[in-house]
């Protein structure tokens, strides 16, 4: 049966689910994801001033980034406390850090990121790379980041932009839902483009009472040698992409990826495969 309405814990529940399930494959396209996301993590962390002695939250850190390169910016006098949903996440988040040598500086927790529960004005800055977009209270959980936040810090966040400016997902999506014949997303469902339109991140920022609010558009091609290593990587490790296909019978499934890679290939050049990207880096002081 078809919900009429959006379940905000059913839906949390389920992206637990689908990361506790794709953490392995997570951790593993690492490499892809941190040429990726590199460019927007060193914009993320300069806007939020995390620097040598900073406390940082790092918000739904996945498999440990931002996280790992906050602890490399903070030092010894610093501390990073990297936060997710997903206990198999943080498992691999805590042997990154090692490997890094920043597991004296690093600890990781379970946490849901709308119910910080950690004391107040207890931290210099707080990030979410890709993370708030998908909270459900979205507002919740900036009051919540602020709460935590000391006197005149900063909490930070990478979202992505529009539909349009993302096609390496966005097609994906598109062609998942017309097969899958899924409905429009529910009133206040959220999703990767939920803060991307024009002024949207502001906005939010704004109405969570942060001050001295700025964005940043950064370019993030998704760069791959082929489409069919772009479809291999959103198909073993974007789990919800999964849950939106989970209505088709097995067999179909194969046509769909299919389907998504001949129109993926427009992306290809004698370069390789670049999927269009494009976030967004806002910040807000407390």
């Amino acid at each position: 049966m078809t919900a009429t309405t959006f379940d905000p814990a059913q839906y949390k529940e389920t992206t637990r689910q689908q990361w506790q399930n794709a953490a392995e494959a997570w951790q593993r396209w690492g490499p892809t994801l941190d040429a990726w996301l590199d460019p927007a993590t060193e914009v993320l962390l300069d806007l939020a001033r995390v620097g040598p002695g900073s406390r940082v939250l790092d918000v739904a850190t996945g498999a440990g980034e931002p996280a790992i390169t906050a602890a490399k910016r903070v030092g010894p006098t610093g501390s990073v406390l990297a936060t997710d949903i997903s206990a198999n996440l943080l498992e691999f988040a805590r042997q990154s850090a090692r490997q890094h040598g920043v597991g004296d500086i690093l600890e990781t927790r379970v946490m849901d990121g709308e119910k910080l529960d950690l004391p107040e004005a207890s931290f210099d800055a707080v990030l979410s790379r890709v993370g708030l977009i998908y909270f459900p209270d979205q507002q919740g959980a900036l009051a919540g980041m602020r709460r935590v936040l000391k006197p005149g810090g900063r909490v930070a966040a990478v979202v992505y932009t529009t539909p349009e400016h993302n096609r390496f997902f966005s097609i994906p999506v598109s062609i998942i839902r017309r097969r899958a014949q899924l409905p429009p997303p529910l009133p206040g469902q959220p999703g990767p483009f939920s803060l991307g339109g024009p002024g949207i991140l502001e906005d939010a920022f704004r109405r969570a009472s942060f001050r001295d609010i700025e964005t940043r558009v950064v370019p993030s091609p998704l760069r791959l040698p082929s489409a069919a290593d772009c479809v291999r990587f959103e198909r073993e490790a974007f789990g919800a992409l999964h849950q939106m296909l989970a209505g088709l019978p097995e067999g179909e499934r194969q046509d769909v990826w299919d389907e998504i890679e001949r129109e993926l290939r427009q992306f290809e050049g004698s370069d390789g495969f670049e999927g269009p990207c494009e976030l967004i880096v806002g910040v807000g002081v407390k």
